[in-house]
């Protein structure tokens, strides 16, 4: 009996010191400490990239509505660590501290120094340096009716590669040795921001980060001269993309978008995105079910209507040097080059 009676007394100290534990853990300082939220991390929604040419290579920018901030000198200015590349953010950098940027830049009189007025930037390639340069071929109904080829039935796909790529307001110079032949095609151009293995047509925009303007530039001797279109497609220069990437939330649906080209201020091309054969949705699944799509890979989704290739061959004057030729895509603004 005596030692039934010592085991229910140390069992209820026990109850008593866990009771005391219990409520000791729910202290107010305690209480602070657990309710604390863990950082939130800011996504690109909202936000309008570029990239600038700095001396030491591209270095990211982002549009505000009194001009460019350049980010790298903004963030040594103001003392705030941020993202200086949009390959970074492509890749899930936090957006917080560049809205902090914005924030001190147009809200401190500093901020007039780290702030570009657009006519004045200098501008890199929108997004510099992509793992896959993807092109689609033929696909508007109207391009192709043209040019005299049949409608696709399955996306035709050929590729560029980095050396192609070049900014908005740059010169390109014209592999005038090998071919004479220099045409435009103003296109849309998906941005991918997450990896992408097989998706589905209906998930396919969720692995979007943005939109931007691009300008399929081709050598079309070279382009024919073989099956293959990759030879046209590749000299240095003949990818222009920019000056903007738009986040994908700020354009609820790629495939109704205007998109023009002007060459030396005459209208060449006038279509809107909804004539493409193959839409945004069907070209991201198509080309996930044969390869991986990475952050930062592009794909240009093909061009209208209006190309000079379409013309009746005595029709045909094709691009020189000195042209200027300037594509226009709704909601991601205006990209130039000139033609050397």
């Amino acid at each position: 009996m005596a030692r039934t009676a010592t085991t229910k007394k140390t069992t209820t100290a026990g109850k008593k010191t866990a009771s005391a534990g219990s409520k000791a853990s729910r202290t107010p300082a305690s209480r602070a400490t657990a309710a604390k939220p863990a950082p939130r991390k800011l996504s690109a929604r909202g936000m309008t990239f570029c990239s600038l040419a700095g001396r030491d290579g591209p270095t990211l920018g982002v549009r505000t509505e009194r001009g460019i901030l350049d980010v790298a000198k903004a963030s040594a200015l103001f003392r705030v660590k941020a993202p200086t590349s949009i390959h970074e953010v492509i890749a899930g950098a936090d957006c917080a501290p560049l809205a902090r940027l914005v924030e001190r830049a147009l809200g401190d009189p500093r901020g007039r120094g780290v702030l570009v007025a657009e006519s004045r930037a200098k501008f890199a390639p929108a997004v510099p340096n992509p793992e896959k340069i993807l092109c689609v071929g033929l696909n508007y109904r109207q391009h192709a009716a043209e040019t005299g080829m049949p409608i696709p039935q399955t996306p035709i796909l050929f590729n560029k590669y980095n050396n192609a790529l070049t900014g908005h307001r740059s010169r390109v110079k014209l592999p005038t040795k090998v071919d004479d032949q220099f045409d435009y095609e103003v296109e849309l151009v998906i941005v991918i921001g997450r990896t992408a293995r097989d998706v589905s047509e209906a998930d396919a925009l969720k692995y979007v980060f943005g939109y931007a303007n691009g300008n399929d530039l081709s050598a079309r001797g070279l382009q024919m001269r073989t099956s293959q279109f990759m030879l046209g497609k590749i000299p240095d220069g003949f990818a222009p993309l920019g000056p903007w990437v738009v986040s994908a939330d700020q354009i609820p649906d790629p495939n109704n978008l205007a998109i023009q080209t002007w060459v030396n201020g005459e209208l060449r091309q006038d279509l809107n995105t909804s004539d493409m054969v193959f839409n945004c949705r069907q070209i991201i699944s198509y080309c996930s079910r044969h390869l991986t799509l990475k952050p930062g890979d592009v794909i240009y989704t093909g061009t209208p209507q209006g190309v000079i290739l379409g013309y009746p061959k005595d029709k045909r004057v094709w691009l020189k040097a000195g042209d200027r030729v300037k594509t226009v895509v709704e909601k991601l603004g205006e990209l130039e080059v000139t033609l050397a």
